[in-house]
């Protein structure tokens, strides 16, 4: 996965992933919340620092579309920019955990 960019990959209660643009590129990895609030996200996103301190950048949220089928959202705070983004099938990969960012914006 070190050539893949702009991916999330969920492996139980736990994230690893990578969001990447011209102006950034973000190594992240998550950890599951547990919430009654249907409306909380079900993953907090955290990246690193330059000086390799790990901090919170953003969320992943579960929703249901039209059809009642579960997916994902994200949105993350770069540092240079916001990013929201749907999460999908990445494209040319049989791997069912691991989801392309799509950015919405």
């Amino acid at each position: 996965m070190a050539d893949l960019v702009n991916f999330i990959k969920i492996d139980g209660d736990k994230i690893t992933g990578n969001i990447a643009s011209l102006s950034y590129d973000l190594d992240v990895t998550g950890e599951a919340i547990a919430s009654d609030n249907p409306k909380a996200p079900v993953f907090r996103l955290f990246g690193k620092t330059p000086r390799g301190r790990r901090i919170e950048i953003g969320g992943i949220w579960k929703k249901k579309n039209q059809n009642g089928g579960d997916y994902y959202t994200l949105s993350v705070n770069t540092g240079f920019a916001k990013l929201n983004a749907n999460l999908g099938r990445y494209p040319g990969q049989d791997d069912e955990s691991l989801l392309a960012v799509i950015p919405r914006d």
